[in-house]
């Protein structure tokens, strides 16, 4: 049975990786639509994430948008996220170079 967004949004803090998070104060808006629609924000900051659903309470430094089920087929690695991100399964807000960031902060299975 694949992954819902809620078990990978709640496996995120395990997979993280906060030496390539250094010096980050960021906040993620994620956006999902499809068959699991909703939203839930990261916080990273002093080399650790909080996950929480709901739109984040700041200002996102980057948003987000994909349809539930490519998210988590990037992030158990059965689709690239950047070829996702060319064929506009994800639509990305604000800081751009935090998405290219964001693949490499969390230990993708």
């Amino acid at each position: 049975m694949p992954l819902t967004i809620s078990e990978l949004m709640s496996k995120m803090p395990g997979a993280f990786i906060p030496e390539k998070a250094a010096g980050l104060d960021v906040v993620i808006h994620f956006k999902f639509t499809g068959a699991e629609p909703g939203e839930w924000n990261a916080a990273i900051k002093d080399g650790k994430v909080e996950v929480a659903q709901g739109a984040p309470q700041a200002k996102p430094t980057m948003t987000l948008t994909a349809d539930s089920a490519d998210y988590v087929k990037i992030f158990t690695g059965e689709l690239d996220g950047m070829q996702a991100f060319m064929q506009g399964k994800i639509k990305l807000g604000g800081d751009l170079n935090l998405a290219m960031k964001l693949m490499q902060m969390f230990k993708i299975r």
